[in-house]
């Protein structure tokens, strides 16, 4: 088993791309500490996986603070932070309002840097870990956006490009304590908040015409990649943001 005896804050891990890494992680010897703001959802997953539940709106400084404390006094501590907690399931793609995009802001980026932000003393103190941010392959595409009389604000797509800057610089400024920094963007997925978000036709469109490999992707495709980035396996990895998405980016 790959993750033996690794503490993980999974968060958004009471469902989805989450939850399947949740039960990877766990499958491959990880305590596993499922982090979620949906407490019935959360229990029920860390309860299947042999692993413990935290509430955390990672929205909330105070939160996410106590969340790391938490873990650092039940577990000992803390080897492993995967940011996956976002606001997508729901999205409202035509809001184009300051407020709503605050709000996206506030989970989808925010929510990532104060959750690493709370967890990077006890990883210090613990001579290194892993911090793996879920990024997209949003941050790279372009769709038109209807016009009216507001400018789009992109938000969704515009909060994952911005997970990947913040990869860059994390992993720029941790790696001297032995923290290493990357992302994985997905791409399209086939969860419940994908069938919501995306019209059939555009996603078809994105399977057939322009990834390489010509079927969406399941939760389960992206765990791997998440094990490796979590285990000792990639020990000179980092900064790096690695499309997970059947050839629909292709950087280099």
């Amino acid at each position: 088993m790959r993750l033996a005896g690794k503490v993980a804050i999974i968060t958004g891990a009471a469902q989805g791309i989450g939850e399947a890494y949740a039960r990877r992680f766990a499958a491959e010897g990880a305590r596993v500490v499922v982090a979620d703001v949906n407490a019935e959802k959360g229990t029920a997953v860390a309860r299947e996986i042999g692993g413990v539940f935290e509430r955390v709106d990672v929205a909330s400084e105070e939160d996410t603070k106590r969340c790391a404390r938490a873990v650092a006094e039940r577990l000992g501590r803390i080897d492993v932070l995967l940011n996956n907690a976002a606001i997508f399931h729901g999205i409202d793609n035509f809001d184009y309002s300051y407020a709503y995009l605050r709000k996206i802001f506030d989970v989808n980026y925010f929510g990532a840097w104060l959750m690493s932000r709370a967890v990077f003393p006890i990883m210090r103190a613990g001579g290194g870990g892993s911090v793996i941010h879920q990024s997209s392959s949003a941050a790279w595409m372009h769709p038109q956006y209807p016009l009216g009389d507001d400018l789009p604000s992109f938000h969704y797509s515009v909060t994952k490009a911005a997970i990947n800057a913040l990869t860059h610089f994390m992993a720029g400024t941790l790696g001297q304590f032995g923290i290493r920094v990357n992302a994985i963007a997905p791409g399209p997925t086939m969860t419940e908040a994908t069938r919501q978000a995306v019209p059939q036709d555009y996603l078809d469109f994105i399977v057939t015409m322009q990834m390489a490999i010509h079927r969406a992707l399941e939760p389960g495709d992206l765990t791997g990649t998440a094990v490796w980035l979590a285990s000792d396996d990639s020990a000179m990895v980092t900064g790096q943001v690695i499309p997970v998405d059947g050839g629909l980016v292709m950087l280099g």
